[in-house]
């Protein structure tokens, strides 16, 4: 389902990622996340037997889902209501990726959960994942979106584990009718929904 806030279908295009967390992890861990941390499935958010057995501490939630016209509709009606997010800089409350490159919302998601609150006290010096946050911190959302579609480490990273899936991958130009929104806590410590698309929240 291609809706009005997707980037368009001249934009760069990746494959889609498998909710995965196997894959999402390696993703991580090789562009420069420390393997102290990873990604693990969450069966329930409600239910206690389930949740017991997501390790402690959770340090961002990422919640894949399947779009609807009924989604899509709450997020534009939310979005005319919000003002976009302008945020560089050292100061600003959360590192956010305006997601420009089609496909490449998982990928949002995992940047947003590395680039904020404690995990970002994890990524290693020397890293794809380091350099690249030092480079978008000073960017307005617009000229991060374009280092993204730049990155030739981001998309090599990507595609080498968005081939590997224990499902057959989608071609990078597919319209997938699934997105990830991120929840991570910001600099001041509130806890708030992070997406490529959109103004941001």
């Amino acid at each position: 389902m291609s809706t009005p806030t997707d980037p368009p279908s001249s934009a760069p295009a990746f494959i889609p990622l498998e909710a995965n967390p196997d894959l999402m992890t390696t993703l991580l861990h090789n562009l420069g996340l420390s393997p102290t941390l990873a990604i693990h499935d969450v069966y329930s958010l409600t239910e206690p037997s389930l949740l017991s057995f997501v390790p402690r501490p959770a340090l961002a939630l990422l919640l894949v889902f399947p779009v609807s016209a009924a989604y899509e509709s709450h997020r534009l009606a939310e979005d005319a209501l919000q003002a976009e997010y302008k945020g560089k800089g050292e100061d600003e409350p959360v590192v956010w990726f305006r997601q420009t490159i089609r496909n490449a919302c998982g990928l949002m998601g995992l940047l947003h959960a590395a680039s904020n609150g404690e995990a970002r006290g994890f990524v290693q010096e020397g890293t794809e994942l380091e350099r690249l946050i030092k480079e978008a911190v000073p960017l307005a959302p617009g000229e991060r979106a374009r280092l993204l579609e730049r990155d030739e480490a981001l998309a090599r990273a990507h595609r080498g584990v968005a081939e590997k899936g224990d499902t057959t991958a989608p071609d990078a130009q597919d319209d997938v009718d699934l997105h990830y929104v991120c929840f991570v806590k910001g600099r001041m410590g509130a806890c708030g929904r992070w997406m490529g698309g959109g103004r941001g929240r």
